[in-house]
């Protein structure tokens, strides 16, 4: 077998390895026919999926979809699950070999018979539970578990073996990966996939609930007269147990039933939790004397009315030429319906969002306005004090010129100042020399007259000299000029 890596399976073609015998039953671009393999004589079921030739194209099943479905079975190895044997690819087709499961659907098997007692049922449902339990041990998600898909391996023996069927929407459930899908059959789908929420494990537990409604009253618990009533129905969690259906139903039973047809995912019944049911786990505590043959009876008369009636509105095993023409046709009509009302549903929202835009846009022009206004009247009031300081700045520079210019002319007129005091001290000191000479001559005079004379006359030299000076130097003597005479 090709790996799956590749994703290349065994290109010879299968009818050189394989009789292909009649056909077994079909899906919409599914056909499954009996087959012996040619080497052995052993019988299998080969299942023929028509592949989708272009991502355009809307007949047939993407490649990736079938590797899921593949690499899922080669993962799978449990009595109660149907086992791959071979992959087979040609142009147009993927053909998987799988074990021949040829005792049919249970629930045809349990409506043939005379009665059915809670305890036969249990049976049944822990063998289903047991499958799905190996399943959600490896997080993987049946999300088509309804009775069509739960076949007998063989129902000519006393106790015949559960085989779960059918892996195309198995998918393996990543923590912390958001998957979210609307597949499976509308009467047993879990409310998470009606409301396009978050999908997990639970949803087959769900599953298990409306199988056993189904089981032990033969009346399903959601099915309205229109797909929409159904799915309306599964939403609201509106399901009851009938008078007519239960009322010789075990409180047990019906206590498995309400604990898995819960909502909240959270609240619902893992598989552990299933297997550890009283009504499951506990023998003794399943059977309720039925004293009632009638009931009993009851039960299965009503589960044959209901397998005749699920039976009559699937649709008829064509040959796989008819098949695919009348699946095309259908196909067609119902997507042109659905594009329909696509189109309509988003003509009303589209119209919805454009007045919402436009009311939002009012909204916001009409503030943006108001915010423009005030912030235009704020540039302006900024740009005004711009001005004026840039005129004040100006007025600053200038005055910092003329400052500089006066300072200039300061330090020009005393620099000059300071040079004609230095010429001045220097006259004024060769004058006080000459001076200190002719008093000096004077004194020596002064020997032969009166003293008084002579002081009374350096006095009024003195005051001359003084005022001499004064003069000279327009009264600004500085202090080390001042002649000590």
């Amino acid at each position: 077998m090709g790996t799956l890596g590749m994703a290349v399976f065994n290109q010879q073609k299968v009818e050189d390895f394989y009789d292909i015998g009649e056909e077994l039953g079909s899906g919409q671009f599914a056909i499954v026919k009996r087959c012996k393999e040619k080497s052995t004589g052993v019988e299998y079921a080969a299942k023929f999926i028509k592949k989708r030739q272009s991502r355009a194209s809307r007949r047939g099943v993407r490649r990736e979809e079938i590797e899921r479905e593949v690499d899922i079975l080669q993962e799978l190895q449990h009595p109660n699950i149907i086992t791959l044997h071979d992959v087979y690819e040609n142009r147009t087709d993927m053909v998987l070999i799988l074990e021949l499961v040829s005792g049919g659907e249970l629930f045809d098997f349990l409506a043939q018979k005379e009665s059915l007692s809670e305890e036969e049922a249990t049976e049944f449902i822990k063998q289903i539970l047991s499958g799905v339990q190996y399943l959600h041990s490896k997080k993987i998600a049946h999300f088509d578990l309804k009775p069509e898909n739960i076949m007998l391996l063989d129902n000519n023996i006393q106790r015949p073996r559960i085989k779960l069927i059918d892996f195309g929407l198995a998918h393996r459930i990543k923590d912390g990966v958001e998957f979210k899908n609307i597949f499976g059959t509308p009467e047993f789908v879990a409310p998470e996939i009606v409301n396009y929420e978050q999908l997990g494990l639970e949803a087959d537990m769900w599953s298990i609930g409306v199988i056993t409604y189904i089981l032990l009253s033969g009346a399903s618990p959601f099915l309205g007269d229109s797909k929409q009533e159904t799915l309306a129905n599964i939403s609201a969690v509106n399901f009851e147990f009938d008078e007519e259906f239960f009322g010789s139903t075990s409180e047990l039973a019906k206590s498995f039933i309400k604990q898995l047809l819960v909502k909240d995912t959270r609240k619902r019944l893992k598989i552990q939790d299933a297997l550890n049911h009283p009504w499951i786990k506990d023998k003794s505590a399943t059977v309720e004397v039925q004293t009632k043959v009638e009931s009993q009876q009851m039960k299965t008369k009503r589960l044959k009315e209901y397998t005749i009636q699920s039976h009559s509105s699937m649709p008829p095993n064509n040959t796989y030429a008819n098949f695919e023409r009348f699946a095309n046709v259908l196909e067609d009509i119902s997507l042109v319906e659905m594009g329909l009302e696509k189109v309509a549903q988003n003509r009303e929202s589209l119209q919805d969002d454009v007045e919402a835009l436009l009311s939002i846009y009012t909204e916001k022009e009409a503030w943006y306005k108001e915010e423009s206004e005030s912030i235009r009247q704020e540039l302006s009031q900024v740009r005004y004090k711009f001005r004026k300081a840039e005129v004040l700045r100006k007025g600053l520079q200038e005055d910092l010129r003329t400052t500089d210019t006066s300072l200039a002319s300061i330090d020009s007129r005393y620099l000059t100042r300071e040079a004609h005091l230095g010429s001045l001290r220097q006259e004024l000191n060769a004058e006080l020399r000459w001076l200190q000479e002719v008093m000096g001559s004077l004194n020596g005079e002064a020997g032969n007259k009166g003293f008084g004379s002579i002081s009374a006359l350096n006095n009024e030299v003195n005051e001359a000299l003084k005022e001499l000076l004064s003069k000279d130097c327009g009264g600004d003597l500085h202090p080390q000029v001042q002649p000590d005479i």
